[in-house]
């Protein structure tokens, strides 16, 4: 055969072949997408948001401080006799604490009582010679010189008596300092756990801390500080526990930063008659920022954090991808501001389900 002949002849089987693969290959797709269509398609959870309304805010931790604390001795050195406040139990102002051995306090307190009696008793007497003389001088029976030492002598006896008087009120105040008294009401927090003990003067005894009311102490960042009013209610959230309140008040907004973290001081206060926060423990707060705006409520299960916090929105049986803002958590809920209106969106979202997938609702 001829080298022309040949080559049209191996050129009509190639483009044979070429055909026969082409209408395999067509074949094969149509078959794949039928296969596809009648894969069945698992339905997608969708939860309809509930509408609220929320305010810009900034979320900050403090401490949990009781509104007073104070650390008790006693202003007088002595042996501790008796305990009368334990750990942990709550006192009113007044209550006696603890006391000291009064033996020696009582016997100073008894020898100014007689000091004070012994005074009174030759004061009485010199002011009856005083009296007498003033009779005699008048009758001429003694001079005057006589009449002016009687008179002197009563009013250095008075005088007697005064410093009597304050010699006892000094070691009746003496014997009051035996007892340690609680200033204001409030929870034992520390206390010594036997007696016998020699205390110094000033040594710390007894912890004292009135916990029924707590102060948040935490700080704002100065461009927010305008922001932030006393008066204001807000949320308080206790970092280690569940304890919550929405009754905290804002009661200081320091008008000077902190030197080191150039951050501005805020105070809050927090009822806890109920106890339900621990002093001294870490607590959150969210701080309101301006006025109230729209948002929605969604399953905290709804939210997808791949590629940035979104969620999958669903508009006519498909899905969509809506930026959003998580301004609020509240158990298994979240409060969020969607860049877009949004009427349901899928729950449990998957990286499998992308803009534009059909949706079979659950």
């Amino acid at each position: 055969m001829r080298s022309v002949d040949k080559k049209v002849v191996c050129g009509a089987a190639a483009l044979a072949f070429a055909w026969l693969l082409a209408g395999c290959n067509e074949i094969k797709a149509e078959t794949n997408k039928a296969a596809v269509a009648a894969t069945p398609q698992a339905p997608i959870s969708v939860v309809v948001p509930r509408n609220t309304t929320s305010s810009p805010s900034d979320v900050v931790t403090g401490t949990l401080t009781p509104v007073m604390s104070l650390d008790l001795g006693f202003e007088v050195g002595g042996k501790l006799k008796t305990i009368r406040a334990q750990k942990g139990e709550k006192v009113k102002t007044g209550q006696i604490l603890g006391q000291l051995d009064p033996e020696i306090a009582d016997a100073q307190v008894a020898q100014a009582q007689a000091g004070l009696a012994a005074a009174e008793a030759a004061s009485g007497l010199a002011e009856e010679m005083a009296k007498r003389n003033t009779e005699l001088k008048a009758d001429g029976t003694i001079s005057e010189v006589e009449n002016l030492s009687s008179q002197t002598t009563s009013r250095q006896a008075s005088a007697q008596v005064l410093m009597a008087k304050a010699q006892l009120s000094q070691a009746l105040a003496a014997r009051k300092r035996h007892d340690l008294r609680a200033p204001f009401e409030a929870t034992v927090v520390n206390a010594p756990t036997q007696i016998g003990g020699t205390i110094g003067p000033g040594m710390p005894v007894f912890s004292l801390q009135q916990i029924d009311t707590l102060v948040l102490k935490t700080t704002v960042s100065e461009d927010v500080r305008d922001a932030v009013h006393v008066g204001t209610k807000v949320r308080v959230d206790s970092v280690g526990s569940n304890a919550a309140t929405g009754e905290a008040v804002v009661t200081l907004v320091l008008p000077s930063a902190d030197p080191v973290t150039r951050r501005i001081p805020v105070e809050i206060s927090v009822p806890n008659k109920d106890a339900r926060f621990l002093a001294n423990s870490l607590a959150s707060v969210r701080l309101p920022l301006g006025k109230a705006v729209e948002a929605q409520i969604i399953p905290a299960t709804a939210l997808a954090r791949i590629g940035g916090e979104h969620v999958l929105a669903v508009e006519e049986g498909k899905t969509k991808r809506v930026a959003v803002n998580v301004v609020a958590t509240l158990g298994d809920e979240l409060t969020i501001i969607a860049s877009e209106p949004i009427s349901k969106v899928v729950n449990y979202p998957s990286p499998a389900i992308k803009d534009g997938t059909p949706v079979s609702e659950n």
